[in-house]
């Protein structure tokens, strides 16, 4: 039975993406320039067993000053529901970067390498009248210079909650 537990978690470690593997590709993701300007977002929230539970689009306004970024998030929901984040983010001189936003409880930590980034955090999410905490692994891939899909793992407790897939778009080619 140990070496079944041990083989299964082996294989399982074996096959986790890190972020390190993209160091190679092109054109590489800088936030400071992707996130900067107007941007529009088009995405879907899905349950745990891939049920669509909310589709939504998002106006996006990004500015820069040096390290310093404000991403301001304008979410429009199938169902009518409107909400505002409003991101402040660092680039670290590392290369890192890091953010945080009212209703982000442990704040967003993100390292990027080549096209992608790897962006975590906890976000404080209603549910039937109840906040719950829920964490998010999101998967940024930029497609070229004016498109990026995000995909965010959505856990509690390490357990898998459900899944937002994001297309983000440059409104403006050429900033």
């Amino acid at each position: 039975m140990r070496w079944i537990l041990l083989t299964t978690i082996i294989f399982v470690s074996a096959c986790s993406t890190t972020i390190k593997q993209y160091a190679q590709t092109t054109p590489t993701l800088k936030l400071d320039q992707f996130f900067n300007g107007k941007l529009t977002a088009y995405g879907i929230v899905q349950n745990r067993q891939g049920e669509v539970l909310r589709r939504f689009t998002v106006d996006m306004i990004g500015t820069w000053d040096g390290n310093r970024g404000v991403l301001d998030e304008q979410f429009y929901y199938s169902d009518g529901a409107r909400e505002q984040r409003i991101w402040y983010l660092t680039k670290h001189s590392d290369g890192t970067y890091s953010g945080d936003a009212d209703d982000v409880v442990k704040p967003a930590s993100g390292e990027s390498s080549g096209f992608a980034l790897n962006w975590k955090y906890t976000l404080s999410i209603e549910v039937d009248g109840r906040n719950w905490d829920i964490d998010f692994n999101d998967w940024m891939y930029l497609i070229d210079e004016q498109r990026l899909v995000n995909r965010a793992e959505m856990t509690k407790w390490g357990f898998r909650v459900g899944e937002v897939t994001l297309f983000i778009e440059k409104e403006d080619p050429t900033t």
